[in-house]
């Protein structure tokens, strides 16, 4: 039996949202890193990335496939039971994205002065 995963697994305050690197799309990373540690349906993928609307996930997880990042498995039944998984090639982003975070992580007050800087530029300029 799998840990459920944790509905604060990103908040608001998520650092991935600072990230200059995008993989594939705005939330492929946190897909990403949502089904790390082994399949997971659409429902669980869910809590964690409440902030993402259905629509959007659907959409990342489809992009992810097609890169062949994500396996989409679909099991029989009734209902049908729909699972998504990490293949190899997908497994592989796992450390550069690490790698990222970590960097982030380093450089979290300057990425976070640089914004406010240009923004407060942007509105001197108007």
């Amino acid at each position: 039996m799998r840990e459920p995963l944790p509905p604060d697994m990103f908040d608001e305050l998520c650092p991935s949202g600072l990230t200059p690197i995008r993989f594939g799309d705005k939330w492929a990373p946190l897909v990403i890193a949502c089904l790390e540690h082994g399949p997971r349906r659409f429902s669980e993928l869910r809590v964690p990335l409440r902030r993402v609307t259905p629509k959007g996930l659907t959409k990342s997880l489809r992009g992810l496939e097609r890169d062949g990042l994500v396996r989409r498995n679909s099991h029989p039944g009734t209902p049908p039971r729909v699972e998504y998984e990490l293949t190899a090639l997908g497994r592989s982003m796992l450390e550069p994205m690490k790698a990222v975070c970590a960097w982030v992580g380093e450089h979290w007050e300057e990425l976070l002065d640089a914004r406010e800087a240009y923004d407060d530029r942007l509105r001197e300029a108007r």
